[in-house]
């Protein structure tokens, strides 16, 4: 288990998203192990986030796979940098998310390169602010995803080694409210509060959550008001949607639309910032179809899950390409100091990718 030992050297490296250096360390890293099995290195210098490296390999005619997979992860420099094992799991930074999915797709290429000697119509990307929300790397990743017919992600597998043919979309919004501000006691009906104004606002954004079709709407941060002497002439509401099917998006930004444009409290006048950072990945015929496939190339059966959790695969299937996550190890704590992924599941993952890898460089088909 060689690679146990190549994933704690990354893992003891601080890739937090916003250390540019601790991340283009990783990205050397891997750099240097996939050159070593023939990848061309395409590096995307970025100033202040790590740069996006994209690997790839020759082409010939054949359909084309992306694998794809995040170099970044979520804790500051001298948070969590610690690397440990036990009989079961490993523990440390990334050992599940994604650095542990990252060393999977890497031994997977080692392998088909030493049974094959070369690799074609396999490329490799991996980015440098999954954990921010791509805000840089998406453009990239859409750019390139019509190069594709099939993506494989990396992110961890479920509980079951499930692999994930759903995954939903998400926005986050900001709603500013502008009231106007008086003395509470001296001069209470001279003001106009924004503070009450969000309370309706609220409890109309919450009535947009249907839990029966997976819509939620959150109102996660209330900031507003000077102090309790004063009506408040300002107020802010942070709110995020997510959703599992298309026309809920649809429905869920005419709402938001709808509510700022309300004045529940005569005098306020509100405005909306935001976006959808990650659309909806929905399970699609296509994606059955090629697992199927799959459970004839591996021997194994495959199952599915579907999940409330975003990932760049999000942005890959945007673009029509059929795509598939979950093909990293199992392991949970991800974002806390208890991350840990289980060993046999690298085990598993890893020869599962090999065997996919294997018949599609035999056929350059799936």
């Amino acid at each position: 288990m060689q690679y146990l030992n190549d994933l704690e050297q990354i893992c003891k490296i601080n890739s937090f998203t916003q250390n540019k250096a601790g991340v283009d360390r990783v990205g050397k890293q891997m750099i240097e192990w996939l050159e070593a099995i023939g990848f061309e290195t395409q590096v995307h210098e970025r100033a202040s986030i790590g740069n996006h490296i994209l690997f790839l390999s020759p082409k010939v005619e054949g359909k084309k796979i992306l694998l794809l997979g995040h170099n970044d992860t979520v804790f500051p420099e001298g948070k969590f940098e610690t690397f440990s094992q036990d009989s079961e799991w490993v523990y440390g930074a990334g050992v599940c998310d994604m650095k542990g999915g990252n060393i999977v797709a890497l031994e997977a290429l080692k392998n088909i390169y030493t049974q094959n000697g070369k690799i074609e119509n396999i490329d490799f990307l991996l980015v440098s602010d999954e954990e921010s929300g791509s805000d840089d790397s998406k453009f990239l990743t859409l750019k390139i995803a019509k190069n594709y017919d099939y993506c494989f992600v990396f992110e961890a597998a479920g509980e079951n080694l499930e692999v994930v043919t759903s995954r939903k979309g998400v926005g986050t919004f900001t709603i500013s409210i502008e009231g106007k501000a008086s003395h509470a006691g001296t001069s209470y009906t001279k003001g106009v509060n924004a503070n009450l104004e969000a309370s309706y606002k609220l409890i109309e954004l919450t009535k947009l959550t249907n839990l029966d079709i997976g819509t939620t709407v959150n109102v996660g941060k209330i900031t507003g008001g000077i102090g309790a002497n004063t009506i408040s002439p300002i107020c802010e509401l942070v709110v995020e949607i997510r959703y599992k099917i298309n026309i809920e998006r649809d429905r869920l930004l005419k709402a938001l639309e709808d509510i700022t444009n309300t004045s529940y409290i005569e005098g306020t006048v509100s405005k909306l910032d935001g976006l959808i950072q990650r659309d909806v990945m929905e399970e699609s015929p296509k994606q059955l179809e090629l697992i199927s496939k799959l459970e004839e190339i591996t021997g194994e059966s495959i199952p599915t899950e579907q999940r409330g959790g975003v990932s760049d695969a999000n942005h890959v299937a945007s673009c029509g390409v059929t795509t598939l996550d979950g093909f990293g190890p199992f392991g949970d704590g991800d974002h806390t100091i208890n991350e840990r992924a289980l060993k046999s599941s690298f085990e598993q993952r890893i020869n599962m990718m090999s065997k996919i890898l294997e018949y599609h460089q035999k056929n350059q088909n799936l």
